[in-house]
């Protein structure tokens, strides 16, 4: 009898340090990019704090290891990004400790390491979760009216369906009027977006990749004139764990994913004030349009996804409407060049719209181009509005209106690859599928 009491009292005391530093954690952990070799941890406390990482084999906690210890300061908006030594094709657990005691989470936290598959077997199945366009109600600086942000139960739907990884394509995160003047404002947008309760296991437990658009960059349709631009992008920076390397300009980045790579657009850093017509219309810019060419020309994966806040095929002529056929002359630059290289694989992922569909463009000698958009994740839905937009490269019956993500599933022998495109709906129920060889896209 008392050994039991002991042992409970054991448990309480556990339990009770765990619970008490969970009043310093303010998001997270969220598990960032994933290599062979590393992966990238990171989290947010309320307040200065010293915080570290332990993680292990799932199944095996004999392997475990600690990761080194790092402050959290006001400067950095008390977030820490560790990186963790892994070896390859491992699944592993974790644990978060704020100054020296464990915090437990209410769901599972794991990460995994990339596979070595190259010269050894097929590669491996890979599952992407898609979205874009997350709002988050904070009603003292909302417009009034009905909240604009809804659904945050997508993020249980999204983390249900166990993807490796998750793109989100912009508007991760929305400035308000609030924000947009100030560093203060937007590390706070930035931080109360993170700390949504809903969203905290997915980010927990799926490796997360972002590029931004104009509200989570600055103003609506916000340019390359915004002031506070530079702000931003050490903020984005801080708060997502893309990797570090050679890019194009702005937060473009690019990433790869057994055959697969997957790149970053930046469609702000570079961009020309909408309907510009004293100068060049832009909406890459002349560096990033460069690296990314030749980024596809040196490619050999089997898919290159492109990733765009805005998009990338769209032709309907709207003056409101953002779209990269708004910018004509580096817009038919870019396709030209595309087919004189002959890249194979490029499929473009995009998102900004509220609504979700597939635009195909057929082209002449060569293979035709996609463009899946997938939006909105929880910011408002347009229904039936855009449902008859004269669109012409719309693929039929791929139209949906509602609050929406897309998982993309890669399965089959290296040269038998099929990506098969999923869209479901906030609850996780199938809206449409459709299935896309590799062998199509050469």
């Amino acid at each position: 009898m008392k050994k039991n009491i002991f042992i409970l009292l054991l448990l309480f005391c556990v339990y009770s340090l765990s619970n008490a530093q969970e009043k310093f954690l303010q998001s997270g952990p969220m598990v960032g990019y994933s290599s062979m070799r590393e992966v990238l941890l990171w989290v947010q406390t309320k307040e200065e704090a010293k915080v570290h990482f332990e993680y292990f084999e799932i199944g095996n906690p004999k392997t475990k290891q600690k990761s080194e210890i790092m402050t959290t300061t006001k400067e950095n908006s008390f977030v820490a990004k560790i990186i963790v030594p892994v070896l390859p094709d491992k699944k592993y657990e974790y644990e978060l400790y704020i100054n020296q005691k464990l915090v437990k989470r209410p769901y599972p936290l794991q990460f995994q390491s990339q596979t070595l598959w190259q010269w050894r077997t097929e590669p491996p199945t890979i599952r992407i979760a898609l979205g874009g366009c997350n709002y988050v109600n904070e009603a003292i600086y909302d417009r009034p009216g009905k909240p604009y942000g809804s659904g945050h139960q997508i993020f249980k739907s999204i983390t249900e369906k166990k993807p490796d990884f998750m793109i989100w394509s912009g508007d991760n995160t929305y400035l308000k009027e609030v924000d947009w003047d100030s560093k203060t404002g937007i590390r706070h947008r930035y931080t109360h977006s993170r700390a949504l309760p809903e969203l905290q296991a997915l980010l927990g437990s799926v490796h997360h990749y972002a590029t931004w658009d104009d509200h989570d960059y600055g103003p609506n349709d916000s340019d390359r004139t915004y002031q506070l631009k530079n702000e931003t992008k050490e903020t984005f920076e801080l708060f997502w764990g893309n990797p570090k390397g050679e890019n194009g300009g702005g937060v473009s980045n690019k990433f790869s994913w057994a055959d697969v790579d997957v790149f970053l657009l930046d469609d702000r850093w570079f961009r020309t004030p909408d309907n510009y017509k004293a100068g060049k219309s832009e909406m890459l810019g002349k560096q990033q349009l460069e690296w990314l060419l030749e980024s596809l020309k040196s490619s050999t994966a089997t898919f290159k996804l492109v990733v765009n806040g805005s998009q990338m095929l769209n032709d309907f002529a709207s003056e409101w409407l953002e779209m990269f056929s708004k910018h004509k002359e580096e817009y038919d630059e870019f396709l030209k060049r595309l087919k004189i290289d002959n890249v194979p694989g490029v499929m473009f992922l995009t998102g900004d719209r509220h609504s979700t569909d597939l635009s195909m463009m057929k082209r002449e000698g060569t293979y035709p181009l996609y463009d899946l958009t997938v939006s909105p994740l929880t910011a408002g839905a347009v229904g039936d509005r855009a449902k008859d937009e004269k669109n012409s490269y719309r693929v039929p019956n791929t139209y949906f209106g509602e609050n929406n993500f897309a998982i993309l599933e890669i399965t089959g022998k290296r040269k038998e690859r099929v990506l098969k495109i999923i869209v479901l709906n906030a609850e996780g129920k199938e809206v449409w599928t459709r299935e896309i060889k590799a062998s199509e896209l050469k």
